[in-house]
């Protein structure tokens, strides 16, 4: 599950963590920035930026950037026992969401300036709500609706969520959001997603120029960086691996991950050493977040509204075939996990992980019918819960 390497987020910013990047060594700081992210958003704190956590992909980092936050998405920690977070949260609910207060609760998440969450499940929702109770820093938290629908009425609902979030950001921020701001915001972090993509295209080759190790740790790595900190990293890494001879045919396995939040490298880790080699994914620190960009044409609240109710390909959000009469169960199946098979068929996937944390709903009822449908591509698959 979550963060959970070497460090804890409590050590000061080392020499050998404020190295720049270059074509020479962007996986190596990426792994450094993967095991503990805190340390690089400490030394930014300490020059005086300001720092927006966020909870899951729904809330609109554009906004934050354009405001002059840096964007901070928040994980719990798999080797941290929850304690603190036993007093609000029973033991039969998300364990990353536990994590995640029990943390919280710690003050290990105190040098944010706020927290942006949003309404992901029920406990989710319910985790936001905590946090604004029993966590004393920061003090700013906004909990963002966001509806279940991708219909006309659900987009016009969740347009007005995102400009009540951004008068909150401009009250704690202290300016007014430009409009030429917020498109460089937009364009910046359509810039990370264009190189989130080139670097999962380097997967794609047989066998894989980039493990999926080295991926997920750079994936993770930029969710607590400024964007075109972020982006400087990500061109590192493409470069650096571009560079690297293509290794010998191994014949492992290709595999694709699907499911609830993975924010550690460890089942990565455990897939390589048993032999096989996760390929792509369709998880929230992966394919989800970058899959499309965000309009650049017209209103640009609007273009975030359709961009992060319609485009992210997450279980939370209900979809079906447009024929309201008698559907098939196949097409319902098509509209809800179609964009899959481009997923298996270019990056030439030979199995399926589908994970979930322990009782994680959200993906744990949609395991029969993602099943059904990998079985109607003849993709083999297995269920893996954990913890």
């Amino acid at each position: 599950m979550p963060r959970g390497r070497g460090r804890s987020l409590t050590q000061k910013t080392t020499d050998e963590d404020r190295m720049m990047t270059d074509e020479h060594n962007g996986l190596a700081r990426a792994e450094r920035l993967y095991r503990d992210r805190a340390l690089r958003a400490r030394e930014l704190r300490e020059g005086g930026a300001r720092l927006m956590g966020y909870l899951c992909l729904y809330p609109p980092v554009e906004l934050m950037t354009a405001l002059g936050f840096v964007p901070f998405r928040v994980f719990g920690d798999r080797r941290e026992p929850v304690t603190e977070g036993n007093r609000v949260l029973m033991p039969a609910v998300c364990p990353f969401l536990r994590s995640l207060i029990d943390l919280g609760m710690k003050g290990q998440y105190a040098f944010l300036d706020g927290l942006v969450g949003a309404h992901i499940c029920d406990v989710g929702s319910m985790s936001v709500h905590l946090w604004r109770d029993y966590v004393t820093a920061p003090a700013f938290v906004h909990f963002l609706d966001v509806p279940h629908t991708v219909h006309a009425p659900a987009l016009d609902f969740f347009r007005t969520q995102i400009e009540i979030l951004l008068k909150d950001l401009e009250g704690l921020s202290g300016r007014r959001l430009d409009g030429t701001a917020l498109r460089a915001a937009i364009a910046a972090h359509n810039r990370q997603r264009a190189l989130l993509r080139d670097l999962y295209d380097l997967r794609r080759t047989v066998p894989p120029r980039l493990t999926g190790v080295e991926a997920q740790r750079t994936a993770l790595a930029v969710t607590g960086l400024p964007v075109e900190e972020g982006n400087d990293l990500l061109a590192a890494v493409i470069a650096e691996v571009r560079q690297r001879p293509l290794p010998a045919p191994s014949g492992a396995p290709r595999l694709l991950v699907w499911g609830s939040v993975i924010d550690d490298a460890s089942l990565f880790e455990l897939v390589a050493a048993a032999g096989a080699e996760v390929v792509t994914d369709d998880i929230c620190v992966g394919t989800r977040a970058f899959s499309t960009d965000v309009e650049t044409e017209g209103d640009p609240l609007t273009a975030l509204a359709r961009h992060y109710l319609a485009d992210i390909r997450c279980p939370r959000t209900y979809r079906q075939a447009d024929d309201a009469g008698g559907r098939p169960y196949r097409e319902d199946l098509e509209a809800r996990f179609g964009y899959l098979a481009p997923l298996i068929r270019d990056w030439r996937v030979d199995g399926v992980i589908l994970q979930s944390v322990m009782y994680c709903d959200t993906h744990g009822y949609e395991i029969p019918a993602v099943r059904d449908y990998l079985n109607g591509l003849g993709v083999r698959n297995f269920y893996l819960e954990h913890d």
